[in-house]
């Protein structure tokens, strides 16, 4: 027999999370009747400033079989978690989930740029991904490179080397599931690549907590000015110089300017 669940989920407590976060938003998506549409990112989305469907659509599952899937995957690869001899562990896991789920959606917009204003594919700029897909195709590339001797267990009983996992699954899900997202699943191999070689390096507590931060930000402003929700505690104004963006907090009659340059292409107005 296996070790008891309990213990494994104490030595995966990062892992454990994920999942239990994802199941959570899974059943809320079940009960609510939540569309792809409503979660999923899609280049035209993007483009109408729905930048918060980066995190949304990765944490997001419309089917059960999809869920199991992705996070029966994960759960074989939370080993990185135990993992702190070879430098992984649970900070390096928290820190690297971030950056790939942030870094893997931007990768797959950034692709259907390419396709459609270079090669005119018009069939990308409605296409809508949704899933931790990207994530675990990531941590299967991180393993594959730091681990190449590990296995990666999926449903209990299938078992497949590590150091080939990235590709055969990535092939194999084209095949067996022909809506799978191939540029979503290959953006999470080439961002754990970049991780898993040094090419991103340097996270730490203290990157990570202010890249989290920007994150809520963003996520905040964008679900805002799209329209998505309204959060009627926030007022976004301009102000007497437009390169400046300032955010007021109703009530309190205190307005925050920021002094850092504007990223290009997000403006609060």
């Amino acid at each position: 027999m296996g070790r008891p669940l309990f213990y494994e989920i104490v030595e995966k407590p990062a892992t454990s999370c994920i999942i239990g976060i994802c199941s959570a938003i899974w059943f809320y998506i079940q009960k609510r009747n939540i569309g792809y549409s409503h979660v999923g990112l899609s280049y035209e989305n993007a483009m109408e400033g729905h930048h918060w469907r980066i995190i949304t659509s990765a944490f997001s599952h419309i089917s059960a079989i999809h869920l199991v899937f992705n996070m029966s995957a994960l759960w074989s690869l939370g080993v990185v978690e135990q993992l702190g001899h070879i430098g992984l562990g649970v900070a390096y896991y928290l820190h690297h989930t971030l950056v790939l789920a942030v870094l893997s959606g931007a990768l797959v917009l950034g692709m259907y740029h390419l396709l459609i204003q270079r090669f005119k594919i018009e069939y990308f700029r409605r296409v809508t991904a949704v899933g931790y897909s990207c994530v675990v195709f990531g941590w299967m590339t991180i393993l594959a490179v730091k681990q190449p001797s590990s296995k990666l267990d999926l449903f209990g009983f299938l078992s497949l080397p590590i150091s080939f996992a990235p590709f055969e699954s990535l092939i194999f899900t084209s095949i067996i599931v022909p809506q799978a997202s191939f540029l979503g699943h290959l953006s999470g191999i080439v961002v754990g690549y970049a991780i898993a070689w040094g090419l991103i390096h340097g996270m730490n507590n203290y990157w990570a907590i202010s890249m989290l931060g920007w994150i809520v930000v963003v996520f905040v402003v964008s679900l805002k000015r799209s329209g998505a929700y309204d959060f009627k505690f926030l007022e976004i104004e301009s102000v007497t110089d437009p390169s400046l963006p300032s955010v007021r907090f109703l009530g309190s009659g205190r307005t925050l300017q920021m002094s850092s340059l504007p990223v290009e292409g997000v403006e609060i107005v």
